[in-house]
């Protein structure tokens, strides 16, 4: 009779419904939305700045932090890429895109598109 260690509980990856960005101190942290649990977290390896606009846009988190403009992916924190915006000066960042805004409407219609899709996959599949 062997011993095995019991195996390890399965881990799910996280959405991006389930984290909650936080952008300051040139850093930014992806915090499980339920528990308040740390999942990943990303310092800016150019550019120091008490404030950092985080935007969230569709399936990547775009960050800028004085100056410097950095993409990461919302699940893991990896950074996909960056552009220091060389001449174009420092400040406070607005962002905005297609797919979203520093607002809570662009959350709304997020919700709201999934809830659509899975109604109609349920209704597809009725």
């Amino acid at each position: 009779m062997s011993s095995f260690p019991p195996p390890e509980p399965h881990q799910v990856e996280p959405t991006i419904q389930d984290l909650v960005y936080l952008g300051f101190n040139s850093r930014v942290i992806a915090l499980d939305r339920e528990t308040g649990d740390i999942h990943w977290e990303w310092n800016s390896p150019k550019g120091t700045s008490d404030y950092v606009a985080v935007l969230l846009d569709n399936d990547r988190l775009i960050c800028s932090v004085r100056g410097y403009t950095y993409c990461l992916d919302p699940i893991t924190g990896a950074q996909l890429w960056s552009n220091p915006l060389k001449g174009k000066g420092h400040g406070i960042p607005s962002l905005t895109s297609l797919y979203g805004n520093s607002g809570t409407t662009a959350a709304a219609a997020m919700i709201a598109a999934q809830q659509q899709a899975a109604a109609a996959a349920a209704a597809a599949g009725s």
